[in-house]
């Protein structure tokens, strides 16, 4: 607060010449929509000076800290770290007046006028304010097309169900542009190889004293720029279809010469050296077929799918005419990468104080079979010193394990589809994977053995899919500490039936499905100023067993629960929704909001979830007034005991978070912060008093937390240091129940390090 006083306390004209002004504020007026006003602000030429979290011109107020003196180090720092003004420009704002109303006229406004004007608001200050005469807008009353092409006539009549021009349609020159590029999309997939928009042109006939608008299509022929002669479109078959290793991605014809040749079924490898994937993985790959129309979704499916493969480094796909012909001769042409690596990771740790250190190296295959199969095999170690445990003869925490993954492009599914239905998926995989992992800990030793087989697809580059045909996981506890037990397991006062089903040993055998949206992939930052993202997951465990132990009878142990040779297994129902919107508001400053949902019901089987299951709730990425499961469930109370982490979870969570994000200086930016929510349980539990979630007095339990970051931006990574207060903790009553109006800074503050945005 008083470095912000500080910097608007310095003057912003400061390094304004005479008789010049700093543009202050860009105001647009509408007459009569308000929408158009938006839409008009991303056609300003130029912006006033930037400001942290759109409030306060930060940035500038920094640059004018500095001296006139720019030999001083100091100088040079703050003038590199601020902003320097903006001054107004005439010829700038002329230019801005003529986008705006070319705008305008481009949404069928063709009488519209802008004006502006300039508003002196301070010493040397000035702003700039732009007025919209909109006008009637025209509508279009008839459509017709014209061309001597009578083949690409018929195609065109024949799509026109899915045309974006109709009669009573606004008159608009992006819709007519849009459905340019729409009806080139719509012939190249029809063999057209060659046609361009650039060929189809539009006649707008309007009438006086009327805002009625006919629309005529043009579609030319195609010109020869060598004889000048025109002619129909050509309509391209697909010739040979050859594949060229080693000899770079150009077609070089001395290259193509010293290559040795394979040819099989319809295709034809031109290689250096070795062949690098089996020749029918370079055919499941492939979706161009000699003889085949040229189709430019088919050319893009094979790229992207050649792309894909891990064994290659680099690919390219070329086309060759024939002369004189309307035929293509299709080269795949890609270069294999390294085959096998060795890879490194070392960090430290710090939990609730303990320090510790892992460590992982991890070999690599990216080509095991010489079908593009990724091999990982990775070996981790991790030790940690655990400080205020008493009565245990350990005090240190040490894991080591190891994972064995096996990834597979395509898979047995893909290969069943129709192959309509393959070339609708951008990338498909089978991951096969098997775990290892041992747990030493002062109160027990826990070891976990899982193996998963999963089928990955996407159909869109914006989404994907993953389906989880099978997900084990052998929970095993070998030992676990006279006082540990004693305490908490055994004692009478102490009992926790959560505590005690998660230190037995259980199987978990998972069926899932997860699916992820986000509308940012493939569209630059300028290109959208909303965006969004989902992430849905749904999960189910035991039921197969389950409906074995019913068909056959089964062995129940002493708890009452069914087990499979002798392991007692977990059922329970999970699904899970994340909604994240982005609103960008400037170039610097941008408005996040994200929802989380989730909720997990244990049945049949099991009356409390696998730990691993459970939800938490605090730390760096939920509510970041607390501590990581610090808060809930529901209104209950922590103890504060060493292992007060078990109750402090649930079976249904819900959060919602508002981040305001602005962009600092050089690589550092900041966001304020509002978090709210809870979790609870859906079953009462002795040891979780108001914890259970109840539909009419939920509400009560939500709690909020507010505050600040800091972000540091590198290329790869981003360091995030956030600290939150507490506004309202459900687990108290009176007065501190409302740290934002009694706040306790020992009590109510946390502060998080993470890596990463929080979502």
């Amino acid at each position: 607060m008083l470095l912000t006083l500080l910097l608007l306390s310095c003057s912003t004209t400061k390094f304004v010449p005479d008789g010049e002004h700093l543009l202050s504020r860009v105001h647009i007026v509408s007459q009569h929509d308000r929408s158009l006003a938006v839409k008009a602000q991303s056609y300003i030429r130029q912006h006033p000076n930037s400001k942290w979290f759109s409030l306060v011109k930060v940035p500038l107020g920094i640059y004018s800290l500095a001296g006139r003196d720019t030999t001083k180090w100091g100088n040079r720092v703050l003038r590199r770290l601020g902003e320097k003004p903006v001054i107004f420009s005439e010829k700038l704002a002329e230019k801005t007046r003529e986008n705006i109303q070319r705008m305008l006229l481009n949404d069928g406004y063709l009488h519209a006028t802008v004006d502006f004007d300039t508003r002196e608001v301070g010493d040397k200050q000035v702003e700039t304010i732009y007025y919209l005469h909109e006008r009637n807008r025209y509508t279009v009353t008839s459509i017709r097309m014209e061309t001597d092409d009578e083949r690409v006539a018929a195609i065109i009549k024949a799509d026109s169900a899915v045309s974006l021009l109709h009669t009573g349609m606004p008159f608009s020159i992006d819709v007519l542009d849009a459905e340019r590029r729409r009806i080139t999309a719509l012939l190249k997939e029809k063999g057209y190889y060659r046609f361009q928009k650039d060929y189809i042109t539009f006649e707008a006939d309007t009438a006086h004293y009327s805002t009625n608008v006919g629309v005529k299509m043009n579609i030319s022929l195609f010109r020869d720029n060598n004889s000048y002669v025109y002619t129909p479109h050509k309509q391209y078959r697909i010739g040979n279809v050859s594949f060229v290793s080693g000899a770079g991605l150009r077609l070089n014809s001395d290259e193509l010469a010293a290559c040795d040749t394979i040819e099989w079924d319809k295709y034809r490898l031109l290689y250096k050296n070795e062949i690098p994937l089996r020749l029918n993985v370079i055919a499941q790959n492939t979706y161009i077929e000699p003889g085949e129309l040229y189709s430019q979704s088919v050319v893009d499916r094979t790229h992207n799918s050649f792309a894909q493969l891990s064994a290659l480094r680099y690919t390219s796909l070329r086309m060759e005419e024939r002369p004189n012909s309307s035929i293509l001769d299709c080269y795949v042409m890609f270069e294999k990468s390294k085959r096998r690596s060795l890879s490194f990771e070392l960090e430290g740790t710090n939990t609730a104080g303990d320090l510790g250190a892992a460590a992982s190296v991890t070999f690599s295959d990216k080509n095991l079979f010489r079908g593009s199969e990724l091999l990982s095999l990775r070996l981790f170690g991790a030790y940690e010193a655990i400080s205020g445990l008493s009565g245990y003869t350990r005090d240190s925490y040490f894991e080591y394990g190891a994972e064995l993954s096996l990834r597979l492009y395509g898979g047995v599914l893909s290969s069943l589809l129709p192959l309509e239905s393959q070339r609708r998926l951008q990338k498909s995989s089978t991951l096969f994977s098997i775990k290892f992992d041992s747990q030493e800990r002062p109160e027990f030793d826990r070891q976990i053995l899982s193996g998963a087989w999963s089928y990955l697809w996407s159909k869109k580059a914006q989404s994907s899919h993953k389906f989880d045909f099978l997900d084990l996981n052998y929970i095993y506890v070998p030992w676990i500490s006279d006082t540990f037990k004693r305490d908490y397991l055994d004692s009478i006062s102490n009992r926790n039936s959560i505590l005690k089903y998660n230190y037995e040993n259980l199987l978990i055998t998972k069926l899932g499905y997860q699916y992820n949206y986000n509308s940012s992939v493939g569209a630059g930052r300028d290109t959208q100023r909303t965006m969004f993202a989902v992430r849905t997951n749904i999960e189910c465990s035991g039921n197969l067993l389950r409906g074995l132990n019913s068909l056959f009878g089964g062995h129940r142990n002493s708890e009452g629960q069914y087990t499979f040779m002798n392991i007692a297994y977990a059922q329970y129902v999970k699904g899970d929704l994340d909604f994240t919107t982005y609103l960008n508001i400037d170039e610097r400053n941008s408005f996040v909001v994200h929802l989380g949902v989730g909720v997990a019901y244990p049945y049949g089987n099991s009356t409390v979830l696998p730990f691993e299951k459970r939800y938490f709730a605090g730390g760096a990425n939920g509510l970041r007034g607390w501590t990581v499961r610090g808060v809930g469930p529901g209104s209950y109370r922590s103890s504060d005991s060493n292992i007060d982490f078990i109750n402090q979870s649930g079976d249904l969570k819900l959060d919602c978070s508002f981040e305001l994000r602005s962009h600092l200086f050089w690589k550092l930016h900041s966001a304020l912060f509002i978090d709210a929510g809870n979790i609870w349980t859906l079953r009462y539990y002795r040891e979780q008093p108001g914890g259970q979630f109840d539909i009419k007095s939920f509400h009560k339990d939500i709690a909020f937390s507010y505050g600040m970051g800091l972000r540091f931006e590198l290329d790869l990574f981003v360091f995030r240091l956030d600290a939150g207060m507490k506004a309202l903790n459900p687990a108290y009553h009176g007065k501190e129940r409302y740290p934002l109006l009694n706040p306790d800074f020992s009590r109510d503050f946390a502060l998080h390090f993470a890596i990463g945005y929080p979502f």
